[in-house]
């Protein structure tokens, strides 16, 4: 747009002139006599302007959904051409495309110029006695010409201070991340592509619902990505773990490092059994699924793999649940494959036997849909008999959900948390705000990294 509205001031006869100007200068729009200085940098503006535009053209294109689902690497270094975008807007305006008149007593605005051709002065006569017709005052004659001079550059004064803010707040997460090692503990491979990886780091101290930004060196130095904690350290284990689905790229690198054969042959300690990479941990950073320990009433929903900001909450309520202001938690888990399950199935059913143990049954509602139903599929096994009772073929209504929901907890505020895609998180979105049992709120949070 800044390209466009200087070639509108040009006409149609200097449009030529304007292009040829965006690498010289913009002579269309000057008048006058230019100081020195200003004509020697004169190029300088239509140079850095070109670029900014072609910064952030790549930054906006490179950010769409379907890019960085494909290639996240290009959206990553793409994005990080920020620093060089506002370096060129700082010197954009060294080239003094803004100036200003410094010789207004002997050229006032307005004044009659003497050194007109016969027609010129004709026309410009005509306009000036007009303007006499109008208004009493008397014209005045031009001395000199216009002399302008470039405003002195202060885009510096406004983005130098947020840039060392960012640097600072850059350098403390670098080392951060760096100072403290991080070991690797222990690796499992789970079904449908997921690995969970659990990790030591001292003096690391998350809470249930926050995530953290993962670095491998070896598979790429500059990349970080976020993953949400499965597990937080406790009193009786100091370790930590995420788990991740291998999609793109990236994780498939880091997959391939964590799961390589072992060429030992010998029977060695735990610890010594296997190398694994060096990673870097940066964090822990909040999430909105840190206030579902808020409420006295919280509704979680996850759509595969978005489970995971919900195993850490149910982990913290396994260890103690009555140490939060939680009373009823309603848990609903939709898959595509019923494997998937298996990922958090040994958590769920010790949540609930040590809810019953506890004589409060009623504490936690689990409800599972596998909303494919291609093939026979059930969860089998005798120590899940809990999970298949609540196994469910189709999708949710959530509409009646809802209603169920606030029947049950009349004139209470119920947290709404959603973790999947967008299709449940609009749905999701839409009953909070339609509100449809009046005596109860639905206050609508979502957990997304896309």
């Amino acid at each position: 747009m800044h390209l466009l509205s200087g070639a509108c001031e040009c006409t149609s006869r200097e449009l030529g002139q304007f292009l040829s100007s965006i690498f010289g200068g913009f002579p269309c729009t000057q008048r006058g006599s230019v100081s020195r200085a200003g004509s020697q940098n004169s190029h300088f503006p239509g140079v850095t302007g070109v670029l900014l535009v072609l910064v952030l053209f790549l930054m906006c294109t490179a950010s769409s959904y379907c890019i960085r689902l494909s290639n996240y690497q290009i959206f990553w270094y793409t994005h990080n051409l920020f620093i060089l975008f506002y370096i060129i807007l700082m010197v954009h305006v060294a080239g003094g495309a803004l100036k200003y008149q410094s010789n207004v007593e002997t050229h006032p605005p307005g004044c009659i110029q003497n050194n007109l051709s016969s027609d010129s002065w004709t026309n410009h006569r005509a306009a000036v006695e007009e303007r006499a017709e109008l208004s009493d005052r008397s014209q005045t004659v031009c001395q000199e010409e216009a002399c302008f001079h470039p405003h002195f550059p202060q885009t510096w004064l406004w983005v130098s201070a947020p840039l060392c803010l960012y640097c600072a707040e850059r350098l403390y997460r670098f080392i951060r991340s760096s100072v403290s090692p991080v070991a690797i503990v222990s690796v499992i491979s789970h079904q449908c592509d997921v690995i969970e990886l659990r990790m030591l780091k001292s003096g690391f101290k998350p809470r249930p619902g926050q995530y953290i930004l993962l670095n491998c060196p070896t598979v790429s130095s500059f990349e970080n990505h976020p993953f949400t904690l499965t597990t937080c350290p406790t009193g009786k284990n100091e370790t930590f773990g995420i788990h991740l689905r291998v999609l793109g790229d990236w994780t498939s690198r880091f997959s391939q490092l964590l799961l390589q054969p072992s060429n030992s042959s010998e029977i060695l300690p735990m610890m010594h059994q296997r190398r694994y990479p060096t990673v870097h941990v940066d964090g822990p950073f909040g999430s909105p699924s840190e206030e579902v320990f808020n409420y006295e009433v919280s509704l979680c929903v996850a759509g595969g793999i978005g489970v995971t900001p919900f195993a850490c909450v149910l982990q913290a309520l396994y260890d103690d649940w009555c140490h939060y202001k939680l009373k009823r938690l309603y848990f609903v888990w939709i898959c595509r494959d019923i494997q998937c399950f298996y990922w958090f199935a040994d958590l769920l059913c010790g949540l609930y036997e040590r809810l019953w143990r506890d004589n409060r049954p009623d504490y936690l509602n689990v409800q599972l849909y596998l909303s494919s139903s291609q093939g026979l599929q059930s969860i089998g096994e005798e120590r899940y008999r809990f999970l298949s009772s609540r196994l469910r073929i189709g999708r949710p209504n959530w509409k009646l959900l809802f209603q169920e929901i606030g029947r049950a907890n009349q004139l209470k505020r119920v947290g709404v948390f959603c973790c999947g895609p967008k299709g449940i998180s609009k749905a999701l979105h839409t009953l909070c705000n339609s509100n449809p049992h009046s005596h109860t709120a639905f206050e609508y949070n979502k957990e997304s990294f896309s």
